[in-house]
């Protein structure tokens, strides 16, 4: 069954993975019941923590190991495992739409697992670990119209039941954040960032989401890099036609950290009169 649906998820801090507090851990449990009722046949992750010279995918047989990219944490984050199946078929029809859409160079990455960008959401989100799951690289040294781009190729893999998400932060700046003290009180900057991006979105102006640096307020300041941004774009992408887009959780955390997440949706007639 054909999925019309992508999603851009913030992740926002492995610390999710044992801290019941965090209140986007709430928003992912319920993912099943209350946010995406469909099983896929395969999940397609883009993620911030996957960042590459080129457009890569992860080429796995068997159970996904479990990376653990991030550094001096509680060690009992260190002991958990999501071993979902490797997906090597949707890795292969992963690097065919994107060498047909265009991208010259495409590589694979044999063995490598899942990183925290994918597998802390998903454990949650699918705590079974029964989907087959493949991730596909970012590249930070370029824009978001070229993330666009890769979506737009990849917007015909929903139409074989591939659920496809971009896993990054609305906004990503570890200096900024507040772990001491009341984390409360949302910084002025993130709070404008953040709204700008909402009404972006819930708007439609696409366009401008894809020039944020030049367009959005404080840019820089939510994201010194674009890695944890370029996931929003390609779910954009790949979404296809018109998308319409739902705020479908907003949260939080040590002042300046937005779980802003968003699902998007093919609006354009020619997909609505297909689901018909």
């Amino acid at each position: 069954m054909g999925l019309k649906e992508t999603f851009y998820l913030s992740h926002g801090s492995p610390m999710m993975s044992i801290d019941d507090s965090i209140q986007a851990r709430q928003f992912f449990k319920s993912w099943k019941d209350n946010v995406f009722v469909t099983k896929p046949k395969a999940i397609l992750c883009v993620s911030a923590h996957y960042d590459t010279t080129f457009p890569t995918v992860n080429v796995v047989s068997g159970p996904n190991g479990t990376i653990y990219d991030f550094y001096g944490f509680p060690s009992s984050m260190y002991k958990l495992k999501y071993p979902a199946p490797g997906a090597p078929a949707l890795a292969k029809s992963v690097k065919e739409a994107l060498v047909r859409a265009g991208f010259e160079r495409v590589e694979e990455e044999r063995g490598r697992g899942l990183d925290h960008g994918a597998w802390v959401p998903l454990m949650f989100m699918y705590p079974e670990a029964d989907i087959p799951v493949c991730q596909l690289s970012v590249q930070s040294h370029l824009n978001g119209t070229h993330h666009y781009n890769l979506g737009k190729a990849l917007a015909p893999l929903k139409d074989e039941g591939v659920l496809i998400i971009g896993s990054g932060s609305a906004t990503h700046n570890l200096r900024t954040l507040n772990r001491n003290g009341n984390s409360s009180a949302i910084a002025p900057w993130a709070l404008e960032f953040d709204n700008w991006l909402k009404d972006a979105l819930l708007q439609g102006r696409y366009d401008d989401v894809n020039e944020y640096g030049k367009k959005a307020p404080h840019a820089r300041m939510a994201h010194p890099s674009p890695d944890h941004f370029f996931p929003l774009h390609v779910a954009i992408g790949a979404a296809g036609g018109n998308p319409k887009a739902k705020l479908i959780h907003h949260s939080w955390d040590l002042g300046t950290m937005s779980y802003a997440s968003y699902q998007f949706t093919d609006s354009s007639p020619t997909h609505q009169s297909q689901e018909l």
